[in-house]
């Protein structure tokens, strides 16, 4: 039997209540499972950069490299700046540390989750590049100026291959799961910007690769749109690094909000999983947090490890908490953003006691 490390890093905000709430029913899985999960929690965030000048030491990044997987609440606070301005938070520097070059952000409508969209049939994934994009050029040297600031979008072939090659994988499996048709969507902005259509080619170039799933490119500001108005069309949609952080909250909203929305930032050998949502920090400390997305991340963190080390364990596991968390949302308790009046630690409570009877390994 495999014995599993994940490192744990709780955040700011409402990260540790949540992420402790995850911990919990990934716990309680694996245990039911019959796998063997140590969680160990670091020091990272916003709070530790106001105390120590640094949002994450060295010696906790050799640690998560040394780990199987790493679970991660929330990062950043409002209050708390670096001297240009933007918020402090490490989960950019994991991606760059660890090569995540991509974040799956699943999408879908569970029933009894409220939503001002009426689709109750969207099951998509979003895809977002993490590397580079808007990103690229954030450490770039600049030479400070009250009359005007600019960023560096940075596409390359390399990344964008990785990139796309992963999403025609995700939509194959998709489909053969009976989940979708199988498509591939790029939404881009190829009509106006160099890079934007550099992209765009590399797309079209992995696509005839892949011609047994489907492909199509969109204009960025039509596809945001079309998700609002048509969102049962998408399989798998795939976006720069800006533009997919955007349109994956607005994949969320449509199938009742970031509450309910998990992701994973991947390479081909490592995986961090959080939340899709951000610290909140005038919510923490007062049990009204969602613990359903950071509990959805360590499903994904489950899969993620059952498929990579053909573990059935961990995929029972993963599969546990996936119905439980259907279940839940289905018949409650939930939170007020859902609609309920639960705090975290019911709706915590209820997750765990119904992913213990939901757990189901092949021998």
């Amino acid at each position: 039997m495999r014995n599993y490390e994940v490192g744990v890093l709780p955040g700011d905000g409402i990260g540790p209540e949540v992420t402790r709430a995850a911990c919990r029913v990934v716990t309680a899985a694996a245990a039911g499972a019959g796998l063997r999960v140590r969680m160990t929690e670091h020091p990272a965030g916003s709070a530790v950069y106001r105390d120590t000048g640094t949002s994450m030491g060295e010696e906790v990044f050799a640690a998560l490299g040394a780990a199987d997987a790493v679970l991660l609440g929330a990062m950043g606070l409002p209050s708390i700046r670096r001297p240009d301005g933007t918020e402090e938070g490490p989960q950019v520097d994991l991606r760059d540390r660890f090569g995540l070059f991509a974040s799956l952000r699943p999408c879908r409508r569970y029933p009894g989750v409220p939503s001002r969209v009426d689709a109750p049939d969207v099951d998509l994934l979003v895809v977002r590049e993490t590397t580079e994009g808007l990103f690229a050029g954030r450490h770039d040297e600049v030479t400070p100026s009250a009359e005007s600031s600019s960023d560096r979008m940075t596409i390359t072939r390399a990344t964008s291959e990785l990139l796309f090659e992963l999403c025609f994988a995700q939509a194959r499996n998709r489909r053969d799961a009976g989940r979708s048709v199988g498509r591939v969507t790029l939404f881009d902005k190829a009509n106006a910007l160099r890079s934007q259509a550099f992209l765009r080619s590399v797309f079209l170039e992995v696509a005839r690769r892949h011609a047994d799933v489907q492909s199509e490119c969109l204009h960025v500001d039509a596809g945001a749109m079309m998700l609002v108005t048509e969102p049962e069309r998408f399989d798998v949609v795939v976006c720069e690094n800006v533009f997919g952080d955007i349109v994956s909250e607005v994949a969320a909203g449509v199938v009742g909000g970031l509450g309910v929305a998990p992701s994973a930032d991947v390479s081909l050998t490592r995986g961090v999983f959080q939340p899709s949502h951000g610290s909140a920090p005038d919510l923490a400390g007062r049990d009204v947090a969602n613990p359903v997305a950071a509990v959805l991340s360590g499903a994904m963190m489950l899969r993620w490890l059952g498929e990579r080390h053909a573990d059935d364990r961990a995929l029972a596991a993963a599969r546990a908490v996936e119905a439980a968390v259907e279940a839940v949302l289905a018949g409650g308790p939930r939170t007020r953003d859902l609609g309920g009046s639960a705090g975290t630690g019911e709706v915590t409570a209820a997750l765990e006691d119904a992913v213990t009877s939901r757990v189901a390994v092949r021998s």
